[in-house]
């Protein structure tokens, strides 16, 4: 995180002149100035500041190769050859580049996460958290986030098909723009790509900072219900959440979590045996698999039962009781 006051969080209120390169862009540049946007200036109009049709705010932003125009910008991102954070410079294609503790090379996102991470999270909670959270909320969209996009933009592994970097890429002007409809339109779609993929990025952006949020929160409840568990290997959550990441970053002996579903219904669902695999820990009843109601009750014994997956990861009960009572029963036919 910064060393120094990055340029235009020591003075809120002063004007701030942000500039990238023109041409085509990548998911590395649009979040650089998606992440600007939340440190600086969140209530201005993300898209309209980019096509120069909105109201002034208090953050500029342009798109340019111009030497005379990078030389003014307070903020330089993906373009101009020179970091320098104290000066508002935040390249990455120089020889020696700027490098991770463990030598991943940054992307000008990553710099610029680095920097402005912590004023973006602020303006983007509903919600004001204490500042342990906010700094683990910014090291979990580090690694599930910003890492990738580094990653991705250096050359060093793909993010694939689908990804926010794929989806950055299509809102780019076709080669053949130009060919087609002159240089001039070919100029316009290039700047609304870039503003439509400034969009979808802030509200990815969004989303991986709540979901952080929201995920270290779940780990509290979930070490407190296990603490509360008459049987370790049943962990019962009084409200849906994730779950599997700290039984399995914490080696937790929890075999079914047992969670409200909605409509009244409470699910029993097996932990994998390893974080992401299918399987499970230990399978539901091969008698129960794709019962439903009745059928699943006289074979189950449990009243409400009232469904099993074929494939016997997943069952629920139409009460908690009748939930938790599944799950110790499915313990008992099935723990070696």
């Amino acid at each position: 995180m910064a060393e120094h006051t990055p340029i235009g969080l020591g003075h809120e209120a002063s004007p701030v002149r942000a500039l990238t390169h023109s041409g085509n862009f990548h998911a590395d540049e649009t979040l650089g100035y998606v992440i600007l946007h939340y440190a600086l200036a969140p209530q201005g109009d993300l898209r309209a500041r980019i096509l120069g049709e909105g109201p002034e705010d208090r953050l500029t932003f342009k798109r340019s190769r111009v030497p005379g125009q990078i030389q003014a910008a307070e903020i330089v991102f993906d373009v101009g050859g020179v970091y320098d954070p104290a000066a508002g410079r935040y390249d990455h294609h120089m020889k020696n580049k700027p490098l991770r503790e463990d030598g991943t090379p940054y992307s000008a996102a990553g710099l610029l996460w680095k920097d402005y991470g912590l004023a973006a999270i602020r303006n983007m909670l509903a919600e004001p958290v204490e500042d342990a959270m906010e700094a683990a909320i910014w090291q979990a969209v580090d690694k599930a986030l910003i890492l990738p996009v580094d990653l991705d933009d250096n050359g060093v592994a793909k993010m694939g098909r689908l990804s926010l970097a794929e989806i950055v890429s299509t809102c780019g002007a076709a080669w053949d723009t130009a060919e087609l409809y002159g240089a001039e339109e070919a100029g316009k779609r290039e700047m609304t790509g870039f503003a439509d993929a400034a969009g979808i990025v802030a509200r990815y952006l969004v989303g991986v900072v709540d979901r952080a949020r929201a995920s270290l929160k779940a780990v509290e409840r979930v070490l407190r219900a296990y603490e509360l568990a008459e049987d370790k290997r049943i962990l019962v959550l009084e409200t849906g959440m994730p779950a599997e990441k700290v039984i399995f970053e914490r080696d937790l002996p929890v075999v079914y979590v047992v969670s409200p579903a909605g409509g009244g219904q409470w699910n029993v669902k097996a932990v994998p045996p390893a974080r992401g695999e299918f399987g499970q820990r230990v399978s539901l009843p091969e008698a129960w698999g794709g019962l439903e109601g009745q059928a699943l009750a006289d074979v189950s014994g449990i009243g409400d039962a009232a469904f099993a997956h074929p494939a016997r990861f997943i069952c629920g009960a139409r009460s908690r009781a009748g939930a938790v009572a599944m799950a110790r029963r499915a313990l008992e036919i099935g723990a070696p």
